[in-house]
């Protein structure tokens, strides 16, 4: 079925089984959708392959129908391990392979965090390395090799509690006709799959997909995510496979002790590259110091928030004596010395606790004063709210350095919040607020951030003894992932309310847009000029006033009308350029779709 046809947008049934909500990407082989699965009432991923040449020869489609099953079946052997995105199952529908994948939620591709965040730490890049080469040195284990390592193929999501890109997932486990991300890949033969820049030599050169081969992709990958490019980068794709075969990569500069490995695994010749062995050691000796996860300061973090120093008032008031001679010579020799010391040591114990208990006095007084229910670091006297705006000063770098502090903005607006609070998940206990709170407001507030271009979410845990003081509840909130959102989100927003930024667009918003820097939130239901669609990027060196001019055509070709069923004869991409995100670097752009006469639109839309 043609790419950007109705029948393949949201709303539309696979199989008689798999509802597809949106589409989480798409590539120059098909599309990639979040589902729900309404015979297990879970959501998946599915795959679509997309055939974009309707005269294409029937054989090469037959061959990349079977090559999709024999592929997928490879994967799911490779079910449960805990590094590589389980496929569940797959299927035929109107003739074209879908595949059905675990979905992850609020993960992102290794590619996307670097463009987002710049270049992991070694020791960082080193624990991402160690988790992927896991994954395929089971596959090798197995006969089945990748052939496409890439930063686009490697998710990192929070894990449990939580912690953000603390899950390394490999994705696209040698299913080669599936989506890419965006990247084009270099084919000699219906078997030769790849992405330029990451084949290894012999791969480039018509050589068979080997262990060894992965591996030297897998070294192309490190090379990007520790220097923020890849090591044969070049301005097209037949100079990247001239490099690959014939150049060097180029001398990293911030790959640190990540450096001679990174030699010995873009070998050229496979006979010599270091072994997956050898390679899996030399990265467990380099990430061992890593104690973090990825990410660098944000440029929007407000100065850090003071810190309070706490101490022990019995700090150094314990006499030091000097080495102790052996108990026997003790018990002789010094009888005297030996009760002294334990009367010293009595007096000494009965002082700490008598000032630690002034201390305790002093820090929790008993006249009334109630808990605060999530703790001094948070510092709110009271129980946060749903749709509570809060202003979030983080101690070091944001949501990655410790809870924020966090202040309420009474009117949403005026403090420039950076975000808000969109659902509140009870617990029994505090410790099970603890162990299932994060991942309850994950799940709680998933829908509004998939619909928003730049936020996370944030779960707000009550302490132990602020549980009660707290109503028993964990806040879950949205936050600007780089930036403030400006003001309300979701269904916090009034219709009629004017946008003050971009940041607080979602997808599937109706606008009226009275003029080219107005735009309100209007209910869809009712007449509207445009419609948003979704987002992109622009590149970095592009001007807040370059992009005013150049994101419809960036927008025609990234989230093109037609693919959400909007007939492009009457249908035209628009857009809409915000200052945040040209202050945060982000430079997304929100994409909308409106009628080419100019004439308004109505709930009979797509």
């Amino acid at each position: 079925m043609p790419s950007g046809s109705p029948q393949s947008g949201v709303g539309r049934t696979i199989a008689g089984r798999y509802l597809l909500l949106n589409r989480l990407g798409s590539g120059a082989m098909g599309h990639v959708w979040r589902a729900h699965d309404q015979r297990l009432d879970c959501e998946v991923a599915l795959k679509e392959v997309v055939f974009r040449n309707p005269v294409e020869a029937i054989e090469e489609r037959a061959a990349r129908v079977a090559r999709a099953r024999a592929e997928a079946r490879h994967a799911a052997g490779l079910r449960g391990h805990p590094h590589v995105v389980t496929v569940h199952d797959v299927l035929e529908h109107e003739g074209l392979p879908w595949i059905v994948m675990e979905y992850v939620p609020g993960a992102l591709d290794l590619r996307e965090l670097v463009r987002r965040q710049g270049p992991l730490a070694p020791a960082e890049c080193a624990r991402v390395g160690l988790a992927v080469l896991d994954a395929l040195t089971a596959g090798h284990e197995r006969g089945v090799m990748h052939r496409d390592v890439k930063p686009a193929n490697i998710l990192l999501a929070p894990d449990r509690d939580g912690v953000p890109y603390a899950r390394v997932l490999l994705t696209d486990y040698g299913i080669s006709v599936q989506p890419d991300a965006g990247e084009p890949r270099y084919t000699l033969t219906s078997a030769l799959v790849g992405t330029p820049g990451y084949l290894a030599p012999e791969r480039a050169t018509g050589g068979p997909p080997t262990a060894a081969a992965d591996l030297f992709s897998l070294g192309c990958t490190l090379y990007f995510t520790v220097e923020g490019c890849g090591p044969f980068e070049r301005d097209t794709q037949l100079a990247e496979i001239t490099a690959v075969v014939l150049e060097e990569p180029r001398p990293p500069v911030r790959a640190e002790a990540l450096g001679p490995l990174l030699s010995a695994v873009l070998v050229k010749d496979p006979a010599l590259r270091i072994t997956a062995a050898d390679t899996a050691a030399a990265l467990t000796a380099i990430a061992a110091p890593s104690r973090t996860v990825p990410g660098s300061r944000t440029r929007w973090a407000r100065p850090q928030a003071p810190t309070r120093t706490s101490y022990s008032p019995a700090a150094g008031g314990l006499p030091t004596s000097p080495a102790a001679p052996s108990p026997a010579n003790r018990r002789v020799r010094h009888p005297r010395r030996a009760h002294l010391l334990r009367a010293l040591l009595a007096c000494a114990l009965g002082l700490v606790l008598a000032l630690g208990g002034v201390w305790y006095a002093v820090v929790h007084p008993s006249g009334g004063g109630a808990a605060k229910p999530y703790g001094d670091a948070v510092g709110l006297a009271r129980p946060l709210k749903d749709g509570d705006c809060v202003v979030a000063d983080w101690p070091g770098t944001p949501f990655q350095s410790g809870p924020p502090r966090l202040t309420v903005d009474p009117t949403c607006s005026e403090r420039t919040p950076d975000g808000q609070v969109m659902a509140l998940v009870s617990s029994p206990s505090a410790d099970e607020a603890r162990r299932h709170g994060s991942d309850a407001c994950e799940r709680r507030t998933l829908e509004v951030r998939e619909k928003l271009a730049d936020v996370r979410g944030y779960a707000v845990v009550p302490t132990r003894d602020g549980f009660g003081a707290a109503g028993r509840r964990t806040a879950c909130l949205v936050l600007g992932a780089h930036g403030p959102v400006y003001g309300p989100l979701g269904d916090h927003r009034k219709p009629g309310m004017p946008f003050v930024d971009t940041a607080q667009m979602q997808k599937r918003d109706c606008l009226d847009a009275p003029s080219l820097r107005v735009a309100r939130l209007v209910s869809c239901t009712g007449t509207h000029d445009q419609q948003v669609l979704g987002f992109t990027r622009l590149g970095p060196g592009t001007t807040l006033t370059e992009a005013r001019s150049l994101s419809d055509a960036a927008c025609a070709r990234d989230v093109p009308p037609k693919d959400y069923g909007f007939d492009p004869s009457r249908y035209e991409a628009a857009s809409w350029t915000g200052t945040s995100a040209w202050l945060s670097g982000t430079h997304l752009v929100v994409c909308t779709v409106r009628k080419q006469n100019g004439g308004t639109m109505g709930e009979d839309e797509p």
